[in-house]
């Protein structure tokens, strides 16, 4: 089975302001509730090519990854995806202006493998939930700046 889960938040915020936090891994755990930690192992500044590992906490479990910047348009879309784990996987972002601010959209796709494949149906929604609530709290901390 696999995944393709696909959230959408408008942000009364211009893009660049949108974008720029959004697309820095360092900010990660201030608005991604289940990113722990975040270790650059490549040297910033973001582009293709970046590698930056990432701890998080999902569905009760502890996942280290890394992933690595295939595309990065900065303030239209930035692709990065991991090869390694039991859920291989690509997180998307775009970004477009609207009235007032800009529309993010986060897409996170891939194709479980081993356990990851029995969890899936589980996976869907609860990546869902977790991403509406992130791209809420990032919205929250960027209207108010």
């Amino acid at each position: 089975m696999s995944v393709d889960v696909v959230t959408e938040a408008a942000i009364a915020a211009p893009i660049d302001m949108v974008s720029r936090f959004s697309a820095d891994p360092t900010n990660a755990p201030e608005w991604y509730d289940n990113i722990r930690s975040v270790r650059w192992e490549t040297d910033p500044p973001l582009a293709v090519g970046t590698r930056v590992a990432f701890v998080a906490r999902f569905l009760r479990r502890e996942l280290a990854y890394t992933y690595e910047i295939v595309e990065f348009d900065p303030g239209v879309r930035l692709v990065m995806r991991t090869a390694q784990g039991p859920f291989p996987m690509a997180t998307t972002y775009t970004w477009q202006p609207v009235d007032g601010g800009t529309r993010m959209t986060l897409r996170n796709q891939g194709a479980p493998k081993g356990f990851g494949r029995f969890a899936a149906a589980i996976m869907v929604p609860a990546m869902r939930r977790a991403n509406r609530k992130d791209l809420a709290k990032l919205r929250t901390i960027l209207e108010s700046r």
